[in-house]
């Protein structure tokens, strides 16, 4: 697949990418593996129980993660391009989101560069979304969602859809990453969408 996607003026577009250690490490390899096959430009951190879950979750290694990336950054340097607001991006996205890195990010911690670099989207004014990971959620998981959605964030936890009858675990794992991309105009002709139910011939 070779699907260019750029902003007006012909500069193509660049993603924040984020990994918490939140179960769920597939939703941001598959996201980056999709960004990369589109030619966006990503930038990522990984915190390090991300690296830890990839490693328990996944047959990746970080090197491996790494590669999908156009740029990497660690997590404790603070001095990175993507920590000041003045370094051009169209977003971010956080893929797992843990519970803890919410509530760095409601409180404006910003105490390493994945949660530094998602302060910089809400003060901003860019799109943030975060693939929040747990359940059951307690009342400061949800007062943490309903305060960053009033602050402009998109809370986009990956639940599955069954509309589109999944073959399996990587089509359902597919669903959460387009709808995931389709929050910054990216279509990607591989995403399954809601057409309505047909209805037989002859019926109301």
């Amino acid at each position: 697949m070779k699907t260019y996607f750029k902003r007006k003026g012909g500069v193509i577009l660049k993603l924040v990418i984020g990994m918490t250690g939140a179960t769920g490490a597939i939703f941001g390899i598959r996201l980056l593996e999709y960004l990369k096959a589109a030619e966006i430009e990503t930038h990522l951190v990984v915190s390090p129980w991300a690296n830890v879950t990839i490693a328990h979750e996944t047959d990746y290694t970080l090197k491996d993660v790494e590669k999908l990336a156009a740029y990497t950054y660690s997590h404790k340097d603070q001095a990175a391009a993507i920590s000041s607001g003045s370094f051009e991006t169209d977003g971010m996205i956080i893929a797992p989101c843990s519970m803890k890195s919410l509530a760095s990010i409601r409180t404006g911690m910003a105490d390493n560069l994945l949660t530094r670099a998602a302060d910089v989207m809400l003060k901003e004014r860019k799109k943030l979304v975060l693939l929040t990971r747990e359940t059951p959620l307690n009342q400061v998981h949800l007062e943490n969602m309903l305060t960053l959605t009033k602050m402009g964030s998109v809370i986009l936890p990956p639940m599955p859809a069954f509309y589109n009858k999944p073959a399996g675990l990587d089509e359902m794992i597919d669903h959460i990453v387009f709808r995931t991309i389709d929050q910054f105009g990216i279509r990607l002709p591989e995403a399954k969408r809601w057409n309505g139910i047909e209805k037989e011939k002859g019926g109301n």
